[in-house]
């Protein structure tokens, strides 16, 4: 049984890329199944820090990309909006090219917070970061934006 109360496809997420930070690092979905949302970014000289390795932070901009997502499309989006509230990350091996691809599933799902953990892995399928993000899940309007 799906957890999402907003569905969305594959298409129509990536639909929404263009002008974003998403489109610049290259960061892209692709799969969404009852209980996660996953995408890939590549390892490139976007991503990359000066010593050749991936960049801890684009690591994180995947786990939060992937995890807010997710958060949205567990909610009513007509009445609500959900917004990172904290974020950790534990790199754990080095990536230096190809994609990296992140998966996020729910920890907790509350009215007002969710916690998710999003793992990133090698193309090999190693383990390159764990991360955690908990979310804020607010009335549309509240922010004033």
């Amino acid at each position: 049984m799906t957890l999402w109360k907003s569905p969305r496809t594959v298409e129509d997420l990536n639909s929404t890329r263009a002008g974003t930070m998403l489109e610049h690092v290259g960061i892209e979905f692709t799969e969404i199944g009852d209980d996660f949302v996953r995408g890939t970014m590549p390892v490139d000289g976007r991503t990359r820090q000066p010593y050749g390795l991936l960049h801890g932070g684009a690591s994180v901009a995947l786990s939060e990309t992937l995890g807010s997502t997710g958060a949205t499309l567990c909610v009513d989006t007509k009445e609500y909006q959900c917004v990172g509230q904290e974020i950790n990350a534990n790199h754990v091996r080095a990536a230096r090219t190809g994609l990296v691809i992140g998966t996020a599933r729910p920890v907790h799902l509350g009215r007002h917070s969710h916690v998710w953990s999003i793992e990133i892995v090698n193309e090999a399928g190693k383990l390159v970061c764990i991360s955690r993000l908990t979310v804020a899940v607010i009335r549309r309007g509240s922010l004033g934006v």
